[in-house]
C-alpha cells in the first residue's frame, strides 16, 4: 500500500449523530425510532453534577434493553478532569454489549485518547469482551485543535474526530450566545463604491478549526464530524452550517434535535446530480480508455483518472447508504 494514502480506521455510516440527555429517558425510543445514524447517550453537559451517577445507570439500562436497530450508539462520559470519568468508562463498558463507541469530550493531546484506549483494552480482557469498542473524540479546547494531527494519530480505537464549537467558543472567548452560528462581527467592509456605499461581507470565524480536523482526520483515516448548531429552529441555518463543512470534506454533523436528522443524511450523502456524474464520468474515461486516452475533454474541462477515483468514490458512498437503510428496514 502507498504509504502516501491513509484507508479509513473503520467503516461507520456517521451522516447524523443524534445527542440525547441519558437522563431523559422520554427521549430514548423516540432516539431508537429516529432515521439518525448515530446516537450517544450523553452524560457530560446535558447533566448536572447531582444526577451523574443516576444518569449512568440509566444509559446503561436504555443500551441493554432499548432495540437500537442498526444504528451505533456511543455514550459521552464525562471528561477526564472529573470524578465520574473512570467510572463512567468502567461501567458502561463492562455493562453494555450493545455499545459501539465511547465519546471523549475535551481531547486535547493524544495521551487522553491513549489513556482511554488503554482502559478499554483491559476492560475488554478482564470481561472477554468480543466486541470492540471504538472511540471517537471532540475537538472542543484550543489545546485540541492545536494537537489535532497528533490526537487523530494517537490511537487505531480512534475512529472520528467531533468539532466542539460549544466549548471552543468559551475557550476562545469569542463570547458567541448561540452555538454553531456566524457572527456579524466577524466580516470586512469594502471601500466604497461610486456611490459611496460600502458593502459589508461576513467571514467564517470557524474556518480555520474546521479545515485543520478535516484535513488531520483524511490525513489519518479518521472520520470528520462537524459539531452542534444550537438554534434548532433555524433549519435553513443548519443546512447551510452543514453545507459549509460537507464542502470541507466532514462527512456528517451532530443533531441536537431529531428535527436537525434527516438533513444531515441529505447533505452529508450523494446527490443526485453527482450520482448522474459519476455515471456519466466513469462512462466518458472508459470511452476515452478504449482509444488509448487516459483523459479526455468534456464541455471544455478536463476530465482525467482523478475525476475517476472521485466518481467511484461518491458511488461507493451511496452503496454503503443503501445498505444501511436496506439494514433498518429488515429490522423493522
Amino acid at each position: 500500500m502507498s504509504a502516501t494514502i491513509t484507508q479509513p480506521r473503520r467503516q461507520r455510516l456517521q451522516r447524523s449523530e443524534l445527542a440525547v440527555p441519558a437522563t431523559s429517558e422520554r427521549f430514548f425510543s423516540k432516539a431508537c425510532a429516529s432515521d439518525a445514524d448515530v446516537v450517544f447517550l450523553d452524560l457530560e453537559d446535558a447533566v448536572a453534577d447531582r444526577f451523574k451517577d443516576d444518569a449512568r445507570h440509566k444509559a446503561i439500562e436504555a443500551l441493554n434493553t432499548l432495540d437500537w436497530r442498526n444504528k451505533s450508539v456511543a455514550v459521552r462520559i464525562n471528561g477526564l478532569d472529573t470524578p465520574w470519568a473512570l467510572r463512567d468508562l468502567i461501567d458502561v463498558v463492562s455493562e453494555c454489549p450493545r455499545l459501539d463507541m465511547i465519546l471523549l469530550p475535551k481531547a486535547g493531546t493524544a495521551f487522553d485518547v491513549q489513556f482511554v484506549a488503554q482502559v478499554l483494552s483491559a476492560i475488554e480482557r478482564e470481561k472477554g469482551r468480543d466486541k470492540r469498542v471504538g472511540i471517537e473524540v471532540l475537538i472542543e479546547t484550543s489545546l485540541g485543535v492545536a494537537h489535532a494531527e497528533e490526537i487523530a494519530a494517537s490511537s487505531d480505537r480512534l475512529e472520528a474526530m467531533i468539532f466542539g464549537i460549544g466549548d471552543y467558543t468559551v475557550d476562545m472567548r469569542t463570547d458567541d450566545f448561540v452555538f454553531g452560528t456566524p457572527s456579524a462581527r466577524y466580516a470586512v467592509l469594502t471601500a466604497a463604491d461610486a456611490q459611496g456605499v460600502r458593502q459589508r461581507h461576513w467571514n467564517d470565524q470557524w474556518h480555520f478549526a474546521l479545515a485543520r480536523i478535516a484535513n488531520a482526520c483524511r490525513a489519518y483515516g479518521v472520520r470528520a464530524i462537524d459539531g452542534p448548531f444550537t438554534d434548532f429552529g433555524d433549519a435553513e441555518g443548519y443546512r447551510a452550517s452543514a453545507t459549509r463543512s460537507a464542502a470541507l470534506g466532514f462527512e456528517g454533523k451532530w443533531a441536537i434535535h431529531p428535527s436537525q436528522v434527516e438533513i444531515a443524511n441529505e447533505v452529508y450523502a450523494p446527490s443526485a446530480e453527482q450520482l448522474a456524474w459519476s455515471t456519466q464520468v466513469l462512462g466518458t474515461l472508459e470511452s476515452a480508455a478504449a482509444q488509448g486516452n487516459g483523459a479526455v475533454g468534456d464541455k471544455g474541462v478536463l476530465i482525467d483518472l482523478a475525476h475517476a477515483k472521485l466518481a467511484r468514490s461518491l458511488q461507493q458512498r451511496q452503496a454503503v447508504i443503501e445498505r444501511h437503510m436496506a439494514a433498518r428496514v429488515n429490522r423493522q
